[in-house]
């Protein structure tokens, strides 16, 4: 699959990596599984047991001056933050291997598709069943933000499943090249991510923390029950215009089937002011969230919308 190169040290490998150990050696690449602006992900089995993976390629970047490939610092903060995590709702480091020119992440294989994808395909999705998976990323979500870690990217193509053909499909957070360590006393700032996800003090340059994740939930939500994106304007500057000023309303053409509980959930993530937003706990504690199964209640998402929304998204 790819070969060993003895002397380039490797970044951390094995029972450093505090996972499942897998042998390269015995790796086989099946098919290309996603291609990105400086990685590359493959299938790939492990011939003696028969397991299958995801190599994740990440190029390195050869030197300062270069803007070509990954700096090395950003490589080994996507994998220190995976070595920290092992929770059924965020995909699972293996191993983690260097040659000359990239470090290969060996990943969970997590081959359900996009969340939104899946949803697309379905002719209705009740509000019950959108809690259910807007519970498993709250889930996943509140183990990072238990140990501090923000993800910092959370979006509908880093939403993926772990099998679609499953009854529950179980919910997969990836993509961690964002994540930071939030650490109590240290100021961070800075200006990344999708701009449509984007938490306003983001857009404006203010001292980030856990809350931008939970702002990233509520845009999340709102397109999951709707369709429709709360803040996406006709260019990047509009849309982050709109987040700054809060500029969203709950169309009636997008919402009339939707309970006012759904509406009150994403309204209090939606919060401009991050000391009154909703925390992971106030969420997974949120009504809409716990109850709405024994309210009875018959709403249903416009399935069609979240089609056009995917199909326009996915271009």
């Amino acid at each position: 699959l790819w070969p060993p190169q003895k002397s380039e040290p490797r970044i951390a490998h094995g029972a450093n990596v505090g996972q499942s150990n897998v042998n390269r050696t015995e790796l086989v690449s099946l098919r290309s599984h996603g291609v990105g602006q400086f990685a590359i992900v493959k299938q790939c089995r492990e011939k003696r047991t028969g397991l299958e993976f995801a190599a994740k390629f990440m190029k390195k970047r050869r030197s300062v001056a270069s803007l070509r490939g990954v700096r090395r610092e950003e490589i080994e903060r996507e994998v220190n933050m995976l070595q920290q995590t092992r929770h059924p709702n965020i995909v699972t480091l293996h191993d983690v291997y260097e040659n000359r020119s990239d470090v290969v992440l060996i990943l969970e294989l997590v081959s359900g598709g996009e969340l939104f994808d899946f949803l697309a395909q379905k002719e209705s999705l009740s509000e019950e069943e959108a809690t259910q998976f807007i519970k498993q990323i709250l889930e996943g979500v509140n183990y990072l933000h238990s140990r501090n870690i923000a993800h910092f990217d959370l979006k509908p193509e880093n939403i993926m499943l772990l099998d679609k053909n499953a009854p529950l499909p179980r919910i997969k957070l990836i993509d961690f090249g964002l994540a930071h360590k939030i650490e109590a006393g240290v100021e961070f700032k800075n200006i990344f991510g999708t701009p449509e996800f984007v938490a306003p003090e983001i857009v404006n340059y203010e001292p980030l923390g856990l809350e931008a994740d939970m702002w990233s939930i509520g845009v999340i939500t709102y397109i999951l029950l709707s369709g429709a994106s709360p803040f996406l304007g006709e260019t990047k500057q509009d849309t982050l215009g709109n987040i700054s000023a809060i500029n969203y309303e709950f169309d009636e053409e997008f919402f009339c089937h939707t309970s006012e509980l759904a509406k009150k959930f994403i309204r209090q993530l939606l919060e401009r002011d991050k000391g009154k937003r909703l925390t992971i706990q106030d969420a997974l504690n949120h009504q809409w969230i716990k109850v709405l199964e024994k309210l009875n209640v018959n709403m249903y998402v416009c399935i069609m919308l979240i089609s056009t929304y995917y199909f326009l998204f996915s271009m």
